[in-house]
């Protein structure tokens, strides 16, 4: 950091004016280490003498993309590093997340060798270590605070490493709006630089900002008021249509360098809102789970009663109690007629400003209170104990009194900047003492300005009254936040709200009773569908306004708004780019964030059950009570990979050899691949109905470490993608969808353990061969067949632009293409290769994706508990086949261009129905059947050929059976006679 900002000082030219100049031929040379977006020519002499001097790893691409789906928040970080020295260096990835977001996932590939990390439980207390954010130990956190996640790795020299990180948040609003930030500090100059962030959201988006890019944290989102005029970071680009809005930043290493020549950018801030009607709110109903937002507006203000408890004890001199003075002053003049309030401040001795009253919102009484504000001066300890009391004690008293409104709500706002040093300094009796003195009539809300502050205490005081807690940075404007959060509280609409479902039609619901409702503010509740079969949802609000009673009832049509929230979700993954195909890192970002989106509803409420059970955590009053939240929020951030103050993050460190080679490292244990494996497997013939156990959904994603440790419950069948019926998949059975002729045609092959089968030929044209190994299975008790047999691996060779090939097996997937490397089946990663791009869904299927225009999907089936005669094995499906050319071949690449005609034929006794296949001139006795999909969750009825597709495929079967995996040969077949 020195070096840099000698660097910048002792610049003759303004950053704006950054000079061009060439250096030496040398380093022009080295310059193509960076992998530059920009031609060498064009790097000013100040970049270059930055890029020069550089001794860690250089980032050659930062990647970050972000999925914000009905106000949840998925995020991927791609981090690529590359080495360019000869012998090994230390590559530092950091990375700043908001302190309420959880993080779901987190993988290294270095040196070709994956390296995925693994949530576990936290057995007991231990030192903070690398590849582990600060833990948060509540469920609420303030939206100045953040957490930094730190991974240290030894690259080998001359040798990239990628990182991929991946998080979660449900964006709070405040002050009428949801803000989404993202940190911008790689701490250097990055080659290739990129911020995608995507809103799509039920409703249609409105208000939709995108700050100056943010530093420092004197700015957080309370800050209420916006410029006239916001400059809009450079190369910021916004695209919005309807309820989709896109928003990207790119800048390049000059445009950074422009910025901050030491690669601390800032905060991408966004801000928005969404249109909202009256009634119940929003509900979305997604796979057995439902989200229901509420946040009424045009309500009447209800009158508050707010006691403002003021630490003036020694710390809080000079800065801390000016600012803090300044911000009571605002405060004062935003008090309404209705409101009633009072000031304490305490220190060694606690003054109360109008004893045993409080008193109304009159301009004689606030500038009464400004004098006593003028007054404070810092001196003495901090007896917290006895303010707290004393403030309750005078705001129970007034409510007990005649004086009081019966639809008013009370606060206590408290802030300190240490700890109790006088009177009661225990934890628990200060927080006995909370409780008795408060009896559940008023909330609490409190403030902690500093680094030495006991926040756990605060933090309880809040959560045991109903309130909340905010964090201030030491060198933040105290005055500036300790004003935005009155402004957050400041105007109560409800009081005593009660959300309810109707009985017995849902369950594991979360928070639905909240003491307030203020204006500006949102409430979110999920929950689980106990009938998911159910036509409606009978949903009724209760609550307490200014001046009555409030009653709101609906009935909520289930099946229509599951039908509403699928189309938000596929207009989520279609803007995300998961669907589309292409390819580079930002396509492998998509891939990842619209396989996740899929079950946002449901990875919603687990984040929201996890947080309530920390919540609920620090509100015990029993060790059997705080033991079961302790299990519960164990199990929940198992089941959905979350990073909490109950999980630790372990990852494997690559160990780089003294020849500069990574060491290899044993396999990743494989995981069971989801949450539908049981211990009870189903046999696998797809054929006999018994369809195995398997994750192997196209789009299903579940988390990959789910299965460690026992889950909250079975969860529900995900929704697939839509892909082609073409098909080789169980023992294998073939499909082959002809959407022309609206027909369906399946057969089965019998082949011998360890032959190839040649599945896709299009060598000469596309460069695309696709192959198949056979593995054998004997068969289950009282089936006719006397063996089985299954894909065992599948190897996809491309010969253009320039020769790369894919292995996949249950276990793990080879990618040689610019770099070798070996992915294992239980993560979740994607990677761009050039010519091939991968995409693996954890335990769930590989997607393959060449040259832009061609799609195959790999599912995996994996069993727990394997019978005798079950093997783990794959299903291989034509996802989309435009780039494949007409000339294209193999057991299925032969019909893609192709179509066939029908004539049925009249039953005789009882034969199944009966048919003549026309194709390719040929005539092909067929029967209807019906095949099983996609690990048996879909079916299918086709035409069925007999015989090893004799005639209704080229030549013969054994004419399809090459000599190795990587065989791209092309091999003649035989015509069969009309």
């Amino acid at each position: 950091m020195l070096l840099l900002a000698l660097l910048l000082g002792c610049c003759p030219r303004a950053l704006g004016q950054l000079e061009e100049s060439q250096f030496g031929d040398d380093f022009e040379t080295e310059l193509a280490d960076f992998d530059l977006d920009i031609a060498p020519r064009r790097v000013p002499r100040q970049v270059k003498t930055i890029l020069s001097k550089e001794t860690k790893p250089h980032i050659q691409e930062l990647a970050i993309k972000t999925t914000i789906i009905s106000r949840y928040a998925f995020t991927a970080v791609h981090c690529a590093m590359f080495n360019r020295h000869s012998a090994a260096a230390e590559g530092v990835f950091q990375f700043q997340i908001p302190a309420g977001a959880f993080i779901s996932n987190f993988t290294m590939i270095i040196g070709g060798r994956v390296y995925q990390s693994e949530v576990t439980p936290k057995k007991k207390k231990v030192k903070q270590e690398n590849g582990e954010a600060r833990n948060k130990e509540s469920g609420g956190a303030s939206p100045e605070e953040v957490e930094v996640f730190r991974m240290a790795a030894s690259i080998p020299g001359r040798n990239r490493a990628v990182f991929l990180l991946t998080y979660e948040e449900l964006l709070r609003r405040r002050l009428g709006r949801y803000e989404h930030v993202t940190s911008l500090r790689p701490l250097q100059l990055v080659s290739r630089l990129s911020l995608d962030v995507t809103i799509v959201d039920h409703s249609p988006i409105t208000d939709l900002q995108v700050l100056p890019l943010r530093n420092g944290r004197t700015a957080g989102s309370n800050a209420p008021k916006r410029p006239a005029k916001l400059e809009l970071p450079v190369t910021t680009a916004i695209t919005k249509e309807n309820s989709v809005c896109k928003i990207t930043f790119s800048p390049n290493i000059v445009q950074q360098a422009q910025i901050a020549t030491n690669g601390i950018l800032g905060d991408f801030v966004i801000r928005y809102d969404v249109q909202r009607g009256m009634g119940i709110g929003d509900i979305q109903v997604l796979n057995g789970h439902f989200v229901h937002y509420f946040a009424p507006k045009d309500l009447p203000v209800v009158p508050k009663n707010v006691v403002f408890v003021i630490d003036t004890s020694a710390s809080m001199s000079g800065t801390k109690i000016r600012q803090t003075k300044d911000a009571l002053f605002t405060i004062l003049r935003d008090l309404r007629p209705g409101d009633r309030f009072n000031f304490i401040s305490f220190s060694n001795r606690i003054k109360v400003w109008q004893p045993e009253r409080l008193v109304s919102v009159t301009p004689l009484n606030v500038r009464d209170a400004k004098k006593f504000i003028l007054t404070l001066v810092p001196n003495g300890g901090t007896n917290i104990d006895g303010a707290i009391r004393t403030g309750s004690a005078l705001l129970g008293d007034y409510l007990s009194s005649p004086d009081a409104s019966p639809n008013s709500v009370s606060l206590i706002i408290f802030l300190t900047d240490g700890r109790p040093t006088v009177g009661e300094i225990e934890s628990a009796a200060i927080l006995g003492n909370t409780r008795s003195a408060a009896q559940e009539k008023f909330c609490i809300f409190t403030i902690g300005i500093g680094n030495d502050v006991d926040y756990r205490l605060l933090e309880r005081m809040a959560l045991e009254n109903c309130g909340m807690m905010r964090r201030i940075n030491e060198e933040a404007d105290a005055g500036a936040l300790l004003k935005g959060f009155y402004d957050e509280i400041g105007t109560p609409l409800l009081s005593d709200i009660r959300i309810n479902y109707t009985e017995d039609s849902v369950h594991y619901v979360t928070q639905h009773l909240f003491p307030n409702y203020f204006n500006g503010s949102e409430i979110v509740i999920a929950g689980k569908l106990s009938n998911s079969s159910a036509e409606s949802l009978r949903v009724q609000v209760t609550a307490s306004s200014s001046d009555r009673s409030v009653v709101l009832e609906a009935d909520v049509p289930l099946r229509r708004r599951q039908t509403e929230t699928e189309k938000h979700v596929k207009a989520a993954t279609m803007a995300t780019g998961a669907q589309a195909v292409g390819s580079g890192v930002a396509w492998g970002l998509g891939v990842i964030l619209g396989s996740i989106a899929e079950d946002f509803v449901e990875r919603l409420w687990g984040f929201l059950s996890v947080k309530d059970g920390l919540r609920s955590r620090l509100r015990s009053q029993t060790s059997a009570e705080r033991e079961g939240h302790l299990r519960r929020v164990a199990n929940l951030s198992m089941t959905y990979n979350f990073l909490t103050p109950l999980t630790h993050l372990v990852v494997e460190r690559p160990e780089v050899l003294a020849d500069g080679t990574v060491a290899p490292t044993p396999a990743s244990p494989l995981s069971t691949g989801g949450a539908a494996s049981t211990a009870n497997e189903l046999p696998g013939d797809a054929e006999e109905g018994k369809p195995p156990k398997s994750n192997g959904e196209p789009g299903s994603q579940t988390s990959s470490l789910s299965n460690k440790i026992g889950k909250v419950g079975r969860r529900p069948a995900k929704k697939s993608i839509t892909f082609s019926k073409t098909s080789a998949d169980g023992d294998p059975h073939f499909v082959v969808d002809f959407p022309l002729s609206k027909l369906t045609v399946c057969f089965n092959i019998n082949g011998e353990p360890g032959h190839i089968l040649r599945l896709v030929s299009d060598h000469q044209r596309s460069g695309v061969t696709v192959n198949g190994r056979l593995i054998g299975a004997p068969p289950p008790p009282g089936s006719r067949k006397l063996q089985r047999t299954y894909f065992s691996t599948v190897t996809i060779v491309v010969d253009r632009p320039r020769r790369a090939y894919i292995e996949v097996t249950p276990k793990k997937v080879i990618l040689d293409g610019r770099d070798r490397m070996v992915l294992p089946c239980h993560a979740t990663v994607a990677v761009d290769s050039g010519a091939l791009s991968v995409a693996v869904a954890g335990g769930s299927n590989v997607t393959v994706t060449v040259g832009g225009n061609i799609v195959f999907v790999i599912l995996l089936h994996q069993y727990k508990n394997p019978a005798p005669y079950q093997r783990d094995h794959l299903g291989f499906y034509i996802g989309d086949s435009k780039g494949l050319s007409a000339d294209c071949h193999g057991l299925l690449g032969q019909f893609l261009h192709e179509d066939v005609g029908l004539a049925r034929l009249p039953a005789a006794g009882r034969e199944q129905a009966a048919a003549v296949l026309k194709v390719k001139r040929r005539s092909v006795p067929v029967v209807r059947k019906s095949r099983r999909l996609y690990g048996g969750t879909r079916t299918v009825d086709c035409w069925f050929a007999r015989n090893n597709a004799a005639k209704l495929i080229d030549g013969r079967y054994e004419d399809y059976v090459t000599s190795h995996m990587f065989d791209t040969a092309d091999r003649p077949h035989g015509t069969n006679a009309a």
